[in-house]
């Protein structure tokens, strides 16, 4: 009989190996693109990720004779523990992710070791896949494989999906959606009033981001972000180290043009952040920057010309959401991002996303700007 053990992940070579398996697994897959091993490695690692600082994490390799053949990371976020269960997390909810495995066996038996860990944690319901917080890269990919993903979003492979089902008591609980825009088409008329309006309203400021003072604009973002989604299902609120990492993480690639803060009445209310799709520059580099991928990646970096742009994050401040006024600042932010994407960096296509499908505000806005659903992942629910 088959005999599949596993090792828990504790020193520099046993993350390697966890890494690795990923890049064996899925490179023959021509629309996954192959993050830097350097970050990869670093999510993963305690010390270096501040996820680490408030979840309890075990990851583990599942072997076969010796031979590595899947993984897993199951994981209890202290902080989403702690948010009201009506808003998704809550008490007693922990999680997994970061699954790869070889076959469907190996795959029911990563999961079961989860099950069984979280249960000696004393948790009593598993949301997954998280791989490892929400903000990463939640949920599994259930439509969109025939094309790559868009910088920082998850590509699973489709039998991922049906071996979760088949495991044993998971059913779908959300859907995060992603939309995809020709931006080199003018908005319907109807949102050009809504921005001709605004723009002639002087309560109304639309301004770039300064980079020179990137650590103060990166905490007015972060600041109003954690504002504006405190409701939403899933939410779970940025530390001070995970503000401080993600300004580092983001600096490469932020671009004044394509960050823009929203102004009322001289009080910064919403933002939209736009990132260049780093996934056109790292496809070819297939995870690794030596000996030639640094100078490529640099290049690119300096004067980026890509296809798309990606929208992961905007916000309003809770108190003007059931406004006109938030609409109007959100399609105002697009249109100006969407002149400064064509002109200045030839994109001809915007994503947006993820999205909940039942955020009507912003499904509403997508719609509105004729977006069209792209790709779409499931996040999975189980009483244990």
């Amino acid at each position: 009989m088959r005999k599949i053990e596993f090792t828990p992940v504790a020193s520099k070579r046993d993350r390697r190996e966890f890494v690795d398996l990923s890049y064996r697994l899925n490179g023959s897959d021509p629309n996954w693109v192959a993050p830097l091993r350097m970050e990869a490695i670093e999510l993963v690692t305690p010390g270096k990720n501040p996820f680490f600082e408030h979840a309890t994490v075990h990851q583990v390799i599942a072997r076969d004779g010796g031979r590595v053949v899947g993984r897993i990371s199951a994981h209890i976020d202290h902080l989403a523990v702690a948010q009201p269960p009506e808003q998704g997390m809550g008490p007693g909810t922990g999680n997994w992710g970061l699954l790869e495995a070889e076959d469907e066996d190996v795959a029911h038996a990563l999961i079961r070791h989860a099950e069984d860990w979280l249960r000696d944690q004393g948790m009593t319901r598993v949301l997954a896949p998280l791989s490892m917080s929400v903000w990463e890269e939640p949920g599994q990919l259930v439509r969109g494989h025939d094309h790559p993903p868009t910088v920082m979003m998850g590509h699973q492979p489709a039998r991922y999906a049906q071996w979760i089902e088949s495991s044993g008591g998971y059913s779908p609980t959300k859907r995060l959606l992603t939309y995809e825009i020709d931006i080199t088409n003018d908005f319907p008329p109807l949102i050009q009033r809504i921005v001709a309006a605004g723009e002639k309203n002087t309560r109304i400021r639309i301004r770039k981001v300064d980079k020179s003072r990137f650590d103060e604009e990166a905490r007015l973002i972060l600041e109003i972000l954690n504002d504006a989604w405190s409701d939403n299902w899933g939410f779970v609120p940025f530390t001070e180290a995970e503000i401080a990492y993600a300004g580092k993480k983001f600096r490469p690639i932020v671009f004044e043009d394509l960050i823009m803060i929203a102004e009322y009445d001289g009080e910064p209310v919403a933002f939209m952040m736009t990132l260049p799709d780093l996934n056109e520059a790292l496809a070819p580099l297939k995870g690794r920057l030596f000996p030639f991928g640094w100078a490529k990646l640099l290049l690119w970096l300096r004067k980026p010309r890509m296809r798309t742009m990606r929208v992961p994050l905007m916000g309003v401040r809770k108190r003007l959401q059931a406004s006109r006024t938030a609409s109007q600042l959100a399609f105002m932010m697009i249109e100006t991002i969407r002149h400064e994407a064509i002109r200045r960096y030839g994109a001809t296509r915007g994503e947006f996303g993820w999205i909940l499908e039942d955020n009507q505000g912003m499904v509403a806005i997508a719609d509105a700007i004729n977006g069209h659903e792209n790709r779409a992942y499931v996040i999975y629910e189980k009483a244990l």
